[in-house]
């Protein structure tokens, strides 16, 4: 046993324990900053403590600053972040995400790599000392259950390094040599790495869905995690999936756990979701507890200054972030998704009085968010609707209280229903579909109703480049399952998928929007970070960077 080893491991977990307990609950009665490394003697009691160190990465890697939200949501074609009066160039990253122009040293490529392989790190740390005993687990099925846990759970850190990077090292070791240097595996070894790892952990999950589960890998969010494997096989070996893909989302569908759709779909991203019988993983958030400066701040990243005021906010946001009109406009305007997951319009103060202009050229003029913006280097206050699709509560601070759906019962629909057009049964596909959409057109119910036949066109989505200095028409009436496309557009803007989707319909390199053009199909993955090469040589770098 390598006591020194121990103690340092224990001594960041301990760190991190009290923000830990409260990743999976939003109460918690024990500290465990109290002891130090040396003086701890873990028990089966401390084992969903200790687990819940693995998961906090994901809220991390996810939402923080530069993360995986903002990898797969700035570089597609519904948000952009433009130069505002307030600044938002920071050096021209967000233009050259958006451009697919980065580089191999951009602070996305590095964060997004560090916070993955840093959730590794700490899964495979708690495996070692699960599987040393030094974590005892005495009763067999809990030892099964946790290390199947754990398994999962860093599945799903591989699962955004193989979508993000392609060939990665895959590293399932703690205790290894001083100087170690990981071997890069192919992008299908990954794959099937991901997926020998689910398949073999899921016998072992708990079917339970309850307080003690949410936040947590059981059985139902380890099968939505496989499908979303086998739903993008194509993409990543080149093997299409959809058969096992169906097989995994109908193991949800009839489990019997009591997942449901929401009959609102703003009822799974109010501030109190954590009972949402829509979500299947979700990363639970409390600002008293998650104190992270960037946890979750999508709102002060949207919200003009002046909409403090909108919200009783306790700090003024910083307003950079908006929706792309050319995405805007596809939306039916019968659509209850584009004025719940949108703010458009002139805006108000809490009390009703209207809101103004405090900067750049419309000092003083009223605050009216409109569907333009002029262009990627210059805009103003006005241009662009805003994102509202998590509940900004009353008096909320820097950090929202809403737990992040990362799995959610409509995305089982989807991606089942996405499989059978792709197989040939469209008709099939076109009901789970209106199923979706139903909850949307509740003021004119037939605007629900889709079709096979309609799935199986193109998509609406007007591309082409859209600034001061170039206009283009390309349209999107040539994108095979086009309208399938934009049925996910719909559900799940926002939610940090949206590259993901782009890439599967064949769209994200090839299509311009914005002031987006084309620049290349190996920008489909993301360049290892030229930092992280130069200190492991046995890396090479992913083509074309």
């Amino acid at each position: 046993m390598n006591t020194h080893k121990y103690k340092k491991a224990l001594g960041i977990l301990l760190i991190s324990l009290v923000t830990v307990l409260t990743s999976c609950t939003k109460l918690y009665d024990t500290s465990y900053s109290e002891f130090l490394a040396d003086q701890f003697e873990p028990t089966e009691e401390d084992i969903p403590a200790i687990i819940g160190n693995a998961y906090g990465s994901w809220r991390e890697l996810l939402l923080f600053w530069n993360g995986y939200w903002r990898a797969n949501e700035v570089g597609a074609d519904e948000i952009v972040i433009p130069a505002r009066p307030n600044g938002w160039v920071d050096g021209g990253i967000y233009r050259r995400i958006h451009e697919h122009t980065w580089t191999v040293d951009e602070d996305v490529v590095y964060q997004t790599w560090d916070r993955t392989y840093y959730g590794i790190a700490t899964c495979n740390r708690i495996i070692y000392q699960v599987e040393t005993g030094f974590v005892p687990i005495a009763d067999e099925d809990v030892y099964n259950a946790t290390l199947a846990e754990l398994r999962t759970l860093r599945a799903s850190y591989y699962y955004v390094l193989c979508d993000l990077y392609g060939n990665v090292p895959i590293v399932t070791d703690f205790d290894v040599e001083e100087g170690y240097l990981p071997e890069q595996n192919t992008r299908t070894e990954v794959y099937d790495f991901i997926v020998k790892e689910i398949t073999e952990s899921l016998p072992y999950l708990s079917e339970e869905r309850s307080g003690a589960t949410y936040g947590r890998f059981n059985k139902w969010a380890g099968l939505t995690l496989l499908a979303k494997m086998y739903l993008n096989a194509e993409v990543y070996t080149g093997t299409e999936h959809w058969d096992d893909c169906i097989a995994a989302c109908n193991q949800i569908i009839g489990s019997g756990a009591g997942y449901a759709l929401e009959s609102n779909q703003k009822n799974v991203f109010v501030t109190e979701n954590q009972n949402s019988a829509e979500i299947i993983f979700g990363l639970a958030i409390d600002d008293q507890y998650t104190t992270g400066w960037n946890q979750f701040d999508i709102h002060m990243q949207t919200c003009q200054p002046a909409m403090q005021a909108k919200y009783d906010l306790t700090q003024s946001p910083w307003g950079g972030m908006c929706a792309i009109p050319q995405f805007i406009d596809t939306f039916d305007p019968d659509d209850a998704r584009l004025n719940n997951n949108f703010m458009m319009g002139q805006q108000y103060s809490s009390g009703g009085e209207p809101l103004l202009c405090t900067m750049g050229g419309l000092v003083g003029e009223p605050m009216v968010l409109i569907n333009e913006i002029p262009d990627i280097g210059s805009s103003e206050e006005i241009h662009g609707y805003r994102f509202e699709k998590f509940e900004i509560a009353l008096g909320s601070s820097n950090i929202l209280n809403n737990d992040y759906p990362l799995f959610r019962y409509a995305d089982v629909l989807m991606m089942k229903a996405e499989c059978l057009l792709r197989t040939g049964e469209e008709d099939a596909a076109a009901t789970i579909v209106t199923e979706v959409r139903e909850r949307a057109f509740t003021s004119n119910p037939d605007k629900a109703t889709v079709t096979g036949a309609e799935l199986l066109e193109g998509s609406v989505y007007d591309y082409g480049l859209r600034t001061e200095s170039a206009e283009t028409d390309e349209g999107g009436d040539d994108i095979e399952y086009g309208r399938f496309l934009d049925e996910l557009a719909w559900e799940f803007n926002q939610e940090g998928r949206r590259r993901q989707d782009m890439i599967r319909f064949g769209v994200y390199t090839t299509k311009s929007f914005f002031a987006h053009s084309p620049n290349g199909s190996y920008r489909s993955i993301y360049p290892i970070p030229r930092g992280r090469m130069e200190t492991n040589t046995n890396l090479q770098q992913n083509p074309g960077y």
